[in-house]
């Protein structure tokens, strides 16, 4: 994908880009560390990512205990089920849904199904798109934006549902709480969505020791009670749960849809690949599925006891004394529980805007050794609104958690789909064993997406209504790009062309470089026509400059720059980037200064378009798009800020493009 200092950036130009290479040493530094850690400081890489890993990443599959169970479980017995094959078959259905769902698909598939250590649905979508060729890849995208639509949905609920579970704890301690619990949360999430901007490794390095005690009090609160029902181990028989289905017809489809609620940071622990690698992820799962495990196994062997604990059995399993200080550490952990999905969808955001999927937004990096830590401040408050939005409408988690499940079970079944044609098409095994790979978690994930879509009506609208804005926003996004795309293109010449006319007007010449950004290097940029008819000068020295986003997340500085050398002063530079990079044309010219190019930064002006959007009588997009566009366009970062340019080296040249 082509960029330049203009709207139409993110147009569809797109050039298949490079195979993209395996060496570690073009991976992130997080990725290196995990799968290849050699000595000491190997070593203590690894763990530091481990504990990292366990803070961030694992945070929300790690909440899931506090309500997953005794929503599914409810259901069954609010439904006139047997209350013991209702509390078995579930408790089977959960633990096999972690092992198949959660440590098969994702943690054995998906985790190596990285894009030079990128994950997350967006980078499954490129490496798709590059294995299909761009040509014939339109559904590819379509569905890699439905999935990241979706993806955002999550992104708001799962704090959300987090903090209410865990707030309404208190309500044991002290009923008359009770009224304040959406108020605390929110208070809570939104001191959560501002620490943000210190840094994924900050938030880690305090939130994994939390979650590694968090873990051990899950065993602990567990094994406690296990032994109150011995029974309760048939659970780890998958047929129990097998036969609870086929037995329970329409009831067992409403049970599935709250088990889901085991596995729901199932695609955050993807999407944060990125953060920490896989060798860590892997390591800290194997870590966290014992402690979850035993920790349902307990909730269950306590509710055949006492039934009538069914109404909170987590935080039944404690003793009284022990209480308020657990309510104090659930609160502390759904509160790490936000943070696994709000870096995925920093990490998805960047992606996306790289992509071409969203306009320029600022982002910042946070940590100086593991380029995929990043914080984006827009996407970070749209997020904390959509979250404040979500407590106020539903207010306790047991009616989020009927919206919960919509978001992450599309999310999966969309990661499934492009996952086969990566198997297929990229990994180049056979049809019948990239479908025999992925088709058996196909049908999990529909089943449990139909389950939840029954639930529509009672919450399960609220993350359909996001994604489907936010779908519209990424179409509506591509659509205009093109549009301006094809407008500009009608007023600009190929560069071969203009060099001839100059180089027989002879215009005059001026010292020093001048850099013209332009998404087609083949055609002469506004910027430079405008400077030539209204300056009626050149400078000694002119390039064409274009900023090339590829499908792999990062592109090593050997092939960073091409440089063509036209005639009479005039040259192309290509300067390529990867989708999780930012974009830096000064240290991209550096890496040009030394392939040949001679140049002074402080004799270089760098020309920018800047285009002003206007609707026109006869738009080529519905009203309602167009000036959805133009919102878009007029919110996005500044082109100088985005590629890093000096501030006091740019000219910006103002044309106007109707739509």
């Amino acid at each position: 994908m082509r960029q330049g200092g203009d709207e139409g950036s993110a147009a569809d130009a797109s050039r298949d880009a490079q195979d993209a290479r395996t060496d570690l040493t073009r991976m992130d530094p997080a990725h290196a560390a995990a799968g290849h850690g050699h000595g000491p400081a190997g070593r203590a890489g690894f763990w530091g990512l481990v504990v990292g890993a366990a803070g961030v990443v694992f945070g929300d599959i790690g909440t899931s205990p506090l309500y997953a169970f005794r929503e599914a479980a409810r259901v069954g017995m609010e439904s006139g089920l047997d209350a013991r094959a209702s509390v078995i078959g579930v408790l089977s259905l959960i633990l096999w849904a972690l092992m198949v769902v959660v440590t098969l698909k994702y943690v054995f598939i998906l985790l190596r199904a990285d894009n030079n250590g990128e994950g997350g649905i967006l980078s499954l979508m490129a490496l798709a798109q590059r294995a299909v060729g761009h040509s014939r890849s339109g559904a590819i995208v379509v569905l890699g934006m439905l999935g990241a639509a979706l993806f955002y949905g999550d992104a708001i609920i799962s704090p959300a549902i987090s903090v209410l579970s865990a707030v309404e704890g208190l309500k044991l301690v002290t009923p008359a709480l009770d009224h304040a619990v959406p108020q605390i949360a929110s208070a809570i999430l939104a001191a959560l969505f501002l620490v943000q901007s210190r840094g994924t490794a900050t938030v880690a390095r305090l939130f994994g020791p939390v979650m590694i005690l968090w873990f051990a009090l899950l065993a602990a609160g567990g094994l406690y009670h296990i032994l109150d029902d011995p029974g309760v181990f048939a659970a780890l028989d998958p047929r129990y749960g097998v036969d609870f289905i086929i037995h329970n017809g329409f009831v067992s489809l409403a049970i599935l849809g709250a088990v889901f609620l085991a596995v729901t940071g199932a695609e955050a622990l993807y999407a944060d690949l990125g953060h920490f690698g896989a060798g860590p992820i892997r390591f800290t799962w194997f870590v966290a599925l014992p402690a979850l495990a035993l920790n349902y196994l307990g909730q269950g062997a306590l509710v055949l006891s006492h039934p009538e604990k069914l109404a909170n059995p987590f935080f039944l399993l404690f003793p009284d004394w022990a209480l308020m200080p657990m309510v104090l550490m659930a609160t502390l952990a759904t509160i790490i529980a936000g943070q696994a999905v709000i870096t995925g969808a920093f990490s998805l955001s960047r992606q996306a805007i790289q992509l071409g999927l969203l306009p320029r937004l600022e982002i910042r990096y946070t940590s100086e050794t593991t380029s995929g830590q990043i914080y984006l401040p827009r996407i970070n408050y749209l997020l904390l609104a959509g979250v404040l939005l979500a407590v106020a409408l539903f207010r306790n988690s047991g009616d989020l958690a009927a919206a919960y499940g919509v978001a992450v079970t599309g999310t999966m079944v969309v990661t499934t789909l492009l996952a086969f044609i990566v198997i297929w098409k990229s990994w180049k095994r056979p049809a019948w064993l990239a479908a025999a790979a992925m088709l058996p978690f196909l049908a999990i994930d529909s089943t449990f997406l139909f389950a939840n879509l029954l639930k529509a009506l009672h919450g399960g609208l609220f993350p359909i209504i996001v994604a489907a804005l936010i779908m519209t926003m990424m179409l509506t996004w591509r659509r205009g790009a093109r549009i301006v795309l094809e407008k500009t293109r009608k007023a600009e010449m190929p560069i071969n062309e203009l060099v001839d006319i100059l180089s027989r007007s002879n215009p005059h010449r001026v010292r020093g470089t001048a850099v013209f950004l332009t998404s087609d290097p083949d055609f002469a940029p506004a910027a430079l026509l405008h400077n030539v008819k209204h300056n009626k000068v050149l400078h000694e020295k002119n390039v064409m400059l274009t900023v090339i986003t590829e499908d792999r997340p990062r592109v090593p500085d050997s092939e960073r720059v091409s440089i063509e050398p036209l005639r009479d002063g005039f040259s192309r530079v290509t300067m390529s980037f990867g989708y999780a990079e930012t974009p830096n044309v000064p240290r991209g010219l550096a890496i040009a200064r030394s392939q040949g190019w001679r140049f002074d930064i402080m004799s270089t002006s760098f020309f920018v378009s800047r285009r002003s959007l206007r609707i026109g009588a006869a738009p080529r997009m519905p009203l309602w798009q167009s000036k959805m566009f133009v919102f878009l366009a007029r919110n996005a970062s500044d082109a100088t800020d985005f590629f890093q340019i000096p501030t006091g080296r740019v000219v910006e040249v103002g044309t106007q493009v109707t739509l």
